[in-house]
């Protein structure tokens, strides 16, 4: 009997397609030898909830499943048909899982209890942002963010599992479905990227150790509600145009933090007269893109205070957001810090 020793290919036939988003999270356990494979199982469920997410949007014209459902969520926004069909999916692979004893979801009033008496962590979600751009065919996405549970496992559900500040998360992501479906997560450990290949059904690693640019010339708000603004956050966008910046606004907040991850900037949701605690959330939007921000060397903050350390006191809780690069989120918080102190003087 002849024996070989395998050496890769190097024939241009024979081209290497990537390392797989499973292959990766099996080659990073031992970083979290508290977790015995259950975080890891729990990142893959929620990989297979965003295939099937992604097969629904792309179909959604087809299927009818675009336009509103009729109904409006805990948020008092009118519900999409995929914003039900999201929420239905990932709900379903949580639960399935074993893995996860709640789940905290958009489009929930409650806290959904999954009865898995060996769920050790609990899932906070927007199953998917930015729902008002799925007609229109524009870039939209979910977030997420993973907590260990803090009360003895097989014990009911209690507000201190749930209530967690954004620093205590043991993991983060958002899937970005667009030109090309992107998963981005981090345990702690970094952000890697993996992106879609439908042909083969898995996710592959095309983004290792994402790095976010410490400063940048993009600034994404809505200008719309300048009017609403504080004089603070006016000064600094007077500031941006006065350099020339570049503004870019999807009004998908998955889809403006991506890009802005990738190109350097600044995404703003600030406080307004009209909404004074903001309007993104802190458990299920905020939270999750902060500790991704971090992990890629930006920063994230409510325009004075840095995000992860906000103590929740509402399940639905809201928080203004200053996101992004560095430099460009210490700058505008130093020009609101500005105005406030003149405000108090007068």
């Amino acid at each position: 009997m002849k024996i070989k020793t395998y050496t890769p290919s190097d024939s241009k036939i024979a081209y290497s397609v990537g390392v797989t988003l499973d292959r990766f999270i099996k080659s990073k356990q031992d970083d979290f030898p508290f977790a015995s494979g259950e975080l890891s199982q729990l990142l893959r469920d929620i990989a297979l909830a965003a295939k099937i997410v992604n097969r629904e949007t792309n179909r959604a014209g087809l299927a009818n499943i675009v336009g509103a459902f009729g109904s409006t969520n805990v948020q008092g926004e009118e519900q999409q048909k995929l914003d039900v069909i999201a929420n239905i999916r990932f709900t379903r692979a949580l639960t399935k899982g074993g893995e996860v004893c709640a789940i905290v979801s958009e489009e929930d009033d409650e806290v959904i209890d999954l009865q898995n008496k060996s769920g050790k962590y609990v899932v906070a979600i927007d199953p998917l942002d930015g729902s008002s751009n799925i007609d229109v065919n524009i870039s939209i996405g979910t977030i997420f963010s993973i907590y260990r549970r803090v009360t003895p496992v097989g014990s009911p559900i209690q507000p201190e599992d749930i209530m967690q500040p954004g620093n205590r998360q043991v993991a983060a992501g958002y899937v970005l479905y667009g030109s090309s479906t992107m998963l981005v997560y981090t345990t702690g450990h970094g952000v890697n990227g993996f992106t879609y290949e439908a042909s083969l059904g898995e996710f592959f690693l095309s983004h290792p150790d994402m790095q976010a640019p410490s400063d940048g010339v993009i600034y994404s708000v809505n200008e719309g509600t300048y009017n609403l603004f504080e004089s603070g956050l006016k000064a600094y966008i007077d500031q941006c145009k006065g350099k020339e910046f570049r503004a870019r606004y999807i009004g998908s907040l998955v889809a403006d933090f991506h890009r802005n991850l990738l190109k350097g900037g600044i995404y703003i949701y600030p406080a307004t007269s009209k909404s004074p605690s903001g309007k993104l959330r802190l458990l299920y939007e905020a939270n999750a893109l902060a500790f991704i921000a971090e992990q890629a060397g930006g920063k994230a903050s409510d325009g004075e205070n840095r995000i992860l350390d906000i103590k929740p006191s509402t399940l639905h809780q809201r928080t203004p957001l200053y996101i992004g690069s560095v430099k460009m989120v210490e700058e505008a918080e130093g020009m609101l810090k500005k105005e406030r102190s003149q405000v108090l003087e007068k």
